[in-house]
């Protein structure tokens, strides 16, 4: 475990880069982890990192890309059916790996997605 100070704080990260507490996250966090990779984030990835969270503080694990896309992909593709693809083209790198990094999900969890 490393710690590493992200928007301002100190924070513990895995080996992966991911928060070692779920509970650690905030947007904030979320919105400089994404800058680090080259993200800003839109409504439309707000939508899948809050459907993360929730999913996962209820399930506690991830849900799988055709959750998101039956759950809020009216939100992430307003005029035409979401996919799978749709979700990676927001975070494009590693798709949901990379959403759940954002927010804040272990990364032993994100096999599924």
């Amino acid at each position: 475990m490393t710690a590493t100070h992200i928007a301002g704080r100190e924070v513990h990260l895995n080996k992966k880069g991911h928060l070692a507490s779920f509970d650690d996250w905030n947007d904030e966090l979320a919105q400089a982890m994404a800058a680090e990779e080259g993200l800003e984030l839109t409504d439309c990835h707000w939508s899948v990192i809050n459907f993360l969270r929730e999913y996962y503080a209820f399930h506690e694990i991830p849900p799988s890309s055709k959750v998101i896309v039956r759950e809020i992909g009216h939100e992430v593709s307003r005029h035409t059916p979401c996919t799978r693809k749709d979700l990676e083209s927001l975070f494009p790198k590693g798709g949901c790996k990379q959403a759940c990094r954002i927010a804040g999900l272990p990364v032993y969890y994100c096999h599924a997605c």
